[in-house]
């Protein structure tokens, strides 16, 4: 295994880092299929405080027969807050290059060859395109949205699958320990680097939140949160907003 902040020309080693708040509805599901699908050298889930069987999930599947899959998952209790966990996910992570992905989120089938050879044709940093899982048609447009708003801006979110060199996470200083936004915080710096890889097998998110509040609402919600960010709001402020709704 390369050492981290030094990849390999040939074969940069991947860590995935996983994120969790009280996760248990998909949990099991999401991480089976993260562990048998996919051949990350590193699995790291970091748990925010978890009120609900999230850990126990996670513990499941520590303890199971994995022979000839995946790695078993490793397990750590941060503060809560997204950001927060993340960056105690890096502290841990010895792989050359750190993908953050959400727990409701499914990388495509090779996610991993196509990170590594992003990173060996000399990007820092990148995301991939993302497909909502609802079958709504209204799903269609709002993904394409989201794609195209960050090829035009540069500027990728949580839910696109971000992904980035150990050594330039470092150089960064990482994530902002804020309570929201911190994506769009820490690729607005991330540019700095270089432009971003764009790749357009997408991640598969869950379209949970757009179902449970209504699509419509949730896009014209989600867009003003951004806009009021831009504009100078807390993002203390807007997460007391976002934990409303």
């Amino acid at each position: 295994m390369s050492s981290p902040g030094s990849p390999s020309d040939n074969s940069p080693t991947v860590a995935v880092i996983l994120p969790v708040f009280n996760e248990a509805a998909h949990l099991e599901q999401s991480l089976s299929r993260l562990l048998a699908g996919h051949r990350f050298d590193e699995v790291i889930v970091v748990d925010g405080g978890s009120t609900d069987a999230s850990v126990e999930i996670v513990c499941k599947l520590m303890t199971a027969d994995t022979s000839g899959t995946q790695p078993v998952p490793y397990l750590i209790q941060a503060p809560r807050g997204r950001a927060r966990q993340m960056h105690a996910g890096v502290q841990v992570a010895t792989s050359d290059v750190l993908l953050f992905l959400h727990a409701d989120t499914i990388p495509p089938a090779e996610a991993v060859a196509r990170i590594r050879e992003a990173v060996r044709v000399g990007h820092a940093w990148g995301r991939f395109d993302v497909r909502l899982s609802g079958r709504h048609f209204l799903f269609r447009v709002i993904e394409r949205l989201m794609n195209w708003r960050s090829a035009l801006s540069g500027i990728a979110t949580g839910d696109q699958g971000l992904f980035v060199r150990h050594d330039v996470y470092h150089m960064l200083g990482g994530f902002a320990p804020l309570p929201l936004m911190e994506d769009i915080e820490f690729t607005s710096r991330l540019k700095w680097v270089g432009k971003p890889a764009r790749l357009r097998e997408p991640v598969v998110t869950s379209s949970r939140r757009w179902e449970r509040h209504g699509v419509v609402r949730t896009v014209m919600f989600m867009w003003t949160l951004r806009l009021l960010y831009w504009l100078g709001v807390s993002p203390t402020r807007l997460a007391r907003w976002y934990g409303r709704n």
